[in-house]
Order: C-alpha cells, then sequence, then structure tokens
C-alpha cells in the first residue's frame, strides 16, 4: 500500500565508477560477457538499496543495465545500423552520432523482460520501470527507410507495446514512456505524438506514465534553457492533450526551473509526478527545499494525484550527490505527508 505523497524518480542513477565511465552519457560498459552481466544486476541492488534507504515509494532500476535511455533500447532491434552511424541534430539542440533505420524495425525477443524478473524478485517495494517514447526514439535516429516520422514512431508503438505488455504481466507496477521530444515538436505532438504514446500503451495492464522534461543535466540543455526566458511555457502545449489521453501519469520538471506551476492544473485526472530534484546542479536539496515544492504543486492538483519525483534521470551526476538528493526528496515529501495528516 503506497502512502499519500508516494516518491519515485524519473529515471537514470549513476553507476558505480567500475560498471562504466562516472558521470557520461553513452559511456562504454567496463566489463564484458558474463561479468559484465553480473556487474549490472550488482548494480540494480545498489541503486534499488540507494532508493529505499532514502525512502522512495516506487523504485526502478536507475536504467543500470542499459548504456542510454533510448540506445539501450534499440540496440536490440532489427532494421537498425549501429555500426555505420550518421550525425544528426537531437532535438533541435546538439549533435551526436546516432545509428540508421536501414529497414523495417522489429523485435526478434523481448528485451528487458529477464531485467524485469531480477528487479521484481529484488525488492518488496512496487516497481517503475521506463521505456524510452516513440516519438523521442525517432528523434535519435537517421531514417533511410520510413521516410516518414510519423510512420517510424508508429512501427515503434507497436514495438514498445508488445514489451510493456511483456513488462506488466512479469509485475511492474508502472511502465514510463520517455518523451522528452514533446518539449520541442509542438505541432507533431498534435499530428500524431499522442496517438503513438496511445498506440505503445494500449492494452497495458499497469499504471502508464509518460515523462517530459528539459533534458539532463548536460551542457547543451543546459545553454538551451538559457534561451527560453523567464518563463518556460511548452508544458501549455502537451499537457491538454495529455489530459484527454488514457496515460494515467505525467512526469515533469518544476523544481528549479521557469515553468510556471499553475500549469500542472491543466493534467486534470491525472496523477502528477512533480519534478522536485534540480538535475542540472551539483547542489544537494535540503528537505525543506523539496517540501516546498510540493506545497506549491499541493494548490493546482489533489494530494491523491501528487507524487514528489525528480525532474529527469541523474546518470551524469556523481553518486554521493545523486544519493543526498533521492534523501531530501524523501525526506521532503516526509515532511508535508505529516503535515497532511
Amino acid at each position: 500500500m503506497l502512502p499519500l505523497l508516494p516518491t519515485t524518480i524519473a529515471g537514470s542513477l549513476p553507476k558505480p565508477s567500475w560498471l562504466a565511465e562516472p558521470e557520461k552519457l553513452w559511456a562504454p560498459w567496463k566489463l564484458e560477457g558474463r561479468a559484465l552481466e553480473e556487474g549490472k544486476r550488482d548494480a540494480v541492488r545498489l541503486v534499488l538499496a540507494m532508493q529505499e534507504k532514502a525512502g522512495i515509494d516506487i523504485v526502478s532500476d536507475g536504467e543500470q543495465t542499459r548504456r542510454h535511455f533510448v540506445n539501450g533500447y534499440m540496440e536490440k532491434l532489427e532494421g537498425i545500423d549501429f555500426k555505420n552511424l550518421k550525425t544528426v541534430k537531437i532535438r533541435n539542440r546538439y549533435d551526436a552520432n546516432v545509428p540508421r533505420v536501414v529497414g523495417p524495425v522489429s523485435r526478434p525477443r523481448p528485451v528487458h523482460s529477464e531485467d524485469v524478473k531480477f528487479l521484481r524478485a529484488a525488492t518488496e517495494h512496487a516497481i517503475k520501470f521506463t521505456l524510452p517514447g516513440p516519438m523521442t526514439m525517432v528523434d535519435t535516429l537517421y531514417d533511410e527507410h520510413y521516410k516518414s516520422r510519423e510512420k517510424l514512431a508508429m512501427a515503434f508503438a507497436e514495438i514498445l507495446n508488445q514489451e510493456a505488455r511483456e513488462l506488466a504481466a512479469l509485475g511492474v507496477d508502472v511502465v514510463q514512456f520517455d518523451e522528452p521530444a514533446f518539449n520541442v515538436y509542438f505541432d507533431e505532438v498534435r499530428e500524431w505524438g499522442v496517438a503513438a504514446l496511445e498506440r505503445a500503451r494500449q492494452g497495458v495492464k499497469a499504471k502508464t506514465a509518460v515523462h517530459i522534461c528539459y533534458g539532463y543535466g548536460i551542457e547543451a540543455n543546459i545553454a538551451w534553457k538559457k534561451t527560453l526566458g523567464q518563463e518556460w511555457r511548452q508544458y501549455e502545449q502537451t499537457f491538454p492533450l495529455l489530459a484527454k489521453s488514457s496515460i494515467d501519469q505525467v512526469s515533469l520538471e518544476c523544481a528549479n526551473s521557469h515553468v510556471p506551476i499553475e500549469l500542472i492544473g491543466l493534467l486534470t485526472g491525472k496523477d502528477v509526478l512533480v519534478g522536485s530534484i534540480d538535475v542540472a546542479s551539483t547542489k544537494v536539496e535540503t528537505p525543506e527545499d523539496v517540501a516546498k515544492v510540493i506545497r506549491q504543486a499541493l494548490k493546482y492538483v489533489p494530494k491523491e494525484r501528487l507524487y514528489p519525483c525528480t525532474n529527469c534521470g541523474m546518470v551524469p551526476l556523481p553518486r554521493e550527490v545523486a544519493a543526498g538528493k533521492l534523501a531530501a526528496l524523501g525526506a521532503g515529501a516526509a515532511l508535508v505527508r505529516a503535515e497532511l495528516v
């Protein structure tokens, strides 16, 4: 039974230095073969312990078994060439060498079933598992086959739906689709982005969430945020669409941002995972910092629907910083919970 104001995290947590290079996206593995598989499992145990000690109620594997939240899934699919890369601009923000779609995309076998079986057996807490959203997958590739972002997104949505159904059947309580691209391509979100998301969650017998943020705390994203002015109103375009959708939960960035807090009131009828931890700073919040964000959010969201969360993933942060931030999240939620009893 979850408490009032159940806490959770948006996505990734830092990997141990013996598993991958710290504080780096797409960091290569330092182990191989059976040692790598054992190392991944050990890393999951460590991040579970970190979350449980901090008082996080809905835990995840912190994406310890994946190098990257998008490519870690796509590298298991067919129709994508990961050897001969192409340079593209990711979310109109920074250049990256990305894989190429060279044929029909397909999923020859389940991608994360074994990871979820291990995660489910390793904790008695409710568990969340994250998957990349269809639009964000499209935006992290160079498409030479479909020649249509919409068609490729729908193909990915079919694959993700198969995966999400399987993970729910294995005991996942929340399946989350990560869609940072929803904060950039507003016309496409309206035209086909939400429809692709709906297809990905169709028939999934678990709560479904979508995570929309302003990106990891990396230099390119921090620089982009500086161009957005004193009010970040991107959510104003997507939240009304999501409020009408079948998605159960929306995870968003709020802490130390210029997002007008009243925008979360547009998510009527949805669980709101309010980002109460800034992942773009190494400063560790106090419990009172977290509580302040939660109290502001409670003006616009019923207490039964509010879930204190992190703004985004924390893989680029030092492990001790991430641990401190998680502890602040758990303690800050506890402060407000006590006020509401």
